[in-house]
C-alpha cells in the first residue's frame, strides 16, 4: 500500500495467470482519490528488480478496441505487441488502467464515435462532448511502479507525456520504445510482423 497526498493505493489481488504470451503474475490494484476509485489490473513477467530496465507499458482499456476487434483504432494491436515483446525478453509489465476512450468513458466514446461518423475528429468530438482531448492521468500507473519496486524501465509507448508522468515519479526511463504500428492488407488494422516488432531488442 502506498499513500501520497490524499491519494491511497490498495493491492487487493495477486495470483499466477497462464496466456499464449506465457506465464505471467496478475496483480489487482484499485486507487482511492478523495471523490473516486479506480481501478487497474497488472501483469507481471520476470523479476522487475532485475540489473535489465524492465519493458513497461501503460494501457488504457479499450472495450470496442481490445475485445471486440474494432478498426477504429490500434489498441489491441498496441496490446498484443506489448505482451509479444515482453514474453521475447521474459522481462516487463502491462499496467492495465480503467480509462476507456481516454479517460471519458465508455457511453462518452461511442457518443463520440456518433460525432466522428458526421465528421468530427477525435479531439473536436470531445470538445463538443464538454470534455479535454485527454483527461487521463498516470498517479495510479505511477504508484502501482513504486510499490512494484521498479527503478528503472523501457516504456513502451508513443506519447511522451508518460514519460513526464514516470520521471516525475522518481522512475528513470532509460529508453522509450514506440508501438509502430503498419496497416495490413485486406482489414485495415495496424500490426506489425513479429520479427519488426522484436527486432530491436533481439538483435
Amino acid at each position: 500500500m502506498n499513500n501520497t497526498g490524499a491519494f491511497r493505493l490498495e493491492k487487493v489481488a495477486e495470483a499466477d495467470f497462464p496466456t499464449q504470451f506465457g506465464q505471467f503474475r496478475i496483480y489487482g490494484f484499485v486507487g482511492h482519490y478523495p471523490n473516486k476509485t479506480e481501478e487497474s489490473v497488472v501483469l507481471r513477467m520476470g523479476d522487475p528488480n532485475s540489473a535489465e530496465p524492465p519493458l513497461v507499458r501503460i494501457h488504457s482499456q479499450c472495450l470496442t478496441g481490445d475485445v471486440f476487434h474494432s478498426l477504429r483504432c490500434d489498441c489491441r494491436a498496441q496490446l498484443e505487441m506489448a505482451l509479444e515483446m515482453i514474453s521475447a525478453v521474459g522481462l516487463g509489465i502491462i499496467i492495465y488502467e480503467h480509462q476507456e476512450g481516454r479517460g471519458i468513458g465508455l457511453m462518452n466514446k461511442l457518443k463520440a464515435y456518433q460525432l466522428q461518423d458526421a465528421g468530427a475528429d477525435t479531439v473536436e468530438a470531445n470538445h463538443m462532448l464538454g470534455f479535454e482531448a485527454d483527461l487521463r492521468n498516470y498517479q495510479l500507473p505511477t504508484s502501482i511502479l513504486n510499490v512494484l519496486g521498479v527503478k528503472r524501465l523501457k516504456l513502451l509507448s508513443n506519447n511522451p507525456e508518460k514519460i513526464d508522468a514516470i520521471t516525475k515519479a522518481g522512475i528513470e526511463v532509460t529508453e522509450r520504445v514506440p508501438c509502430l504500428i503498419e496497416p495490413q492488407e485486406h482489414t485495415g488494422l495496424y500490426l506489425r510482423t513479429k520479427k519488426e516488432k522484436m527486432g530491436h531488442l533481439l538483435g
